[in-house]
């Protein structure tokens, strides 16, 4: 009987080494058949990430262009009365970068306001010439505008690089707009940005 189970154990080791053995042959296997499908590295080295240019620029003629420039002065406005001027006074915008542009508009400081005009009552009408949306923004609403980026301009839905645009910038005040005899509003200076997006 003990002969018999010493025979059982040895034949279970045996078994259980060979198992091993086996296992280890086909992992190693494994191993080198995967390392001889392996090729060489290959590189593509020395690479750069730059992103397009934005770039905007305005002009009042749509012949010099430039960052900043002097603008207008909107006089004779009756409030309650007609926006003016009647035919508009052109701003001209480039996109001088490699991408479209979404434009806004914004008043980046706030105007020198002594006759305390309601400025909610100050409108800031934008005409693109050619076609398009026209938009009245409140004076007041371009001036808070500035702290999120400004208003968007609706047309064109973006200025493609290097196309320009030119608008017509009229102001009207409602008749409730200021209560003394005589009004200025002055050092009121518009902005123009643009954000990149794709087509």
């Amino acid at each position: 009987m003990r002969s018999n189970r010493h025979k059982r154990t040895i034949g279970g080791l045996a078994l259980v080494r060979l198992v091993s053995v086996v296992s280890i042959l086909t992992v190693s296997s494994g191993g080198v058949a995967y390392a001889a499908l392996q090729s060489q590295e290959a590189k593509l080295t020395s690479n750069t990430i730059q992103t397009a240019s934005a770039g905007l620029q305005l002009s009042i003629n749509g012949t010099t262009f430039s960052s900043s420039t002097p603008g207008y002065g909107f006089g004779s406005i009756v409030p309650g009365g007609p926006a003016a001027p009647v035919d508009g006074s052109s701003v001209y915008l480039r996109n001088t970068g490699q991408t479209a542009l979404a434009l806004k508009m914004y008043v980046y400081s706030t105007p020198i306001n002594p006759q305390n005009v309601d400025l909610s009552k100050v409108h800031v009408i934008l005409t693109p010439v050619g076609g398009g949306s026209v938009q009245n923004f409140t004076l007041q609403a371009l001036i808070t505008s500035t702290s999120t980026g400004g208003l968007g301009i609706l047309s064109p839905a973006s200025l493609i690089a290097g196309a320009t645009q030119q608008y017509k910038i009229q102001i009207s005040m409602e008749a409730d707009a200021v209560t003394a005899p005589v009004a200025s509003i002055t050092d009121i200076d518009f902005g123009f940005t643009g954000t990149a997006v794709t087509q």
